[in-house]
């Protein structure tokens, strides 16, 4: 009885009280009421027009809308390929083609809210990597009409999360208020990285941990996640996202 009281005064210290508080924030938050009266535009985040040899790989999330942006963003992918003036975008969404490409600007707002840049790399990195993500994105198992699914996933950050894992070279991970990023099919599921850097476990995406290079050190229950950053030191809040420990980490 007493490890149970432990346990759950544990869940609403670190899961339930950041959660509430977060979504007493959003209700505050001015922004549309609708998709319809969203602003979709580009945030001006990417050059318009890019050099024709230059070779990019961008990791782009924004807050969603309605009540779900106040758990989580929805992530998406940017390729700048060398010898192309383009981007191309690729998103999973619940609605059309669940693997959407350029269905929106590169950099463009999602539901009125702007992008921040999850991870990039460019030059010679990029054009080590590329292959990578295109092998990535052709792999993801859940990539057909009615693969999709809200919570606990697989959804959009599932897709982007599936891609991240299997190209370890960007040294990536989506942030933690990135809800289904952490599902895998199955009753349990151990997923150990590529390079053997990241250990990834879960029960259906309801709850897990995850242990690593990238990862830090990552509490997940119900899709929320609760953690602290090594590489980048910064502690992960279930709900609200990463909170850098210093500017600039």
């Amino acid at each position: 009885m007493q490890t149970l009281k432990l346990l759950t005064m544990l869940v609403a210290i670190l899961f339930v009280a950041p959660a509430v508080a977060t979504a007493g924030w959003w209700s505050l938050v001015d922004r549309p009421g609708s998709w319809r009266s969203a602003d979709w535009s580009s945030s001006g985040m990417l050059p318009a027009a890019p050099e024709r040899d230059a070779a990019a790989v961008y990791v782009f999330a924004a807050r969603t809308g309605g009540l779900k942006g106040a758990f989580s963003v929805h992530s998406w992918i940017v390729l700048k390929r060398p010898g192309s003036t383009r981007y191309e975008r690729y998103d999973k969404v619940g609605w059309g083609s669940p693997i959407r490409r350029d269905g929106w600007a590169a950099d463009g707002r999602w539901y009125s809210n702007a992008p921040e840049l999850v991870a990039m790399a460019d030059g010679e990195r990029a054009l080590g990597v590329l292959a990578e993500m295109d092998a990535a994105i052709a792999s993801y198992p859940w990539s057909h009409n009615g693969d999709y699914r809200i919570w606990p996933g697989p959804n959009s950050n599932s897709f982007v999360a599936h891609v991240l894992r299997q190209v370890p070279a960007l040294g990536a991970t989506l942030p933690p208020n990135a809800a289904g990023r952490d599902y895998a099919p199955g009753v349990a599921s151990v997923d150990l990285a590529p390079d053997g850097r990241d250990l990834h476990v879960t029960f259906n995406g309801l709850a897990g941990f995850a242990l690593g290079v990238r990862s830090g050190v990552e509490i997940h229950f119900m899709g929320l996640v609760a953690g602290l950053d090594i590489a980048r030191p910064a502690l992960k809040i279930p709900a609200f996202g990463r909170v850098p420990i210093w500017p600039g980490a």
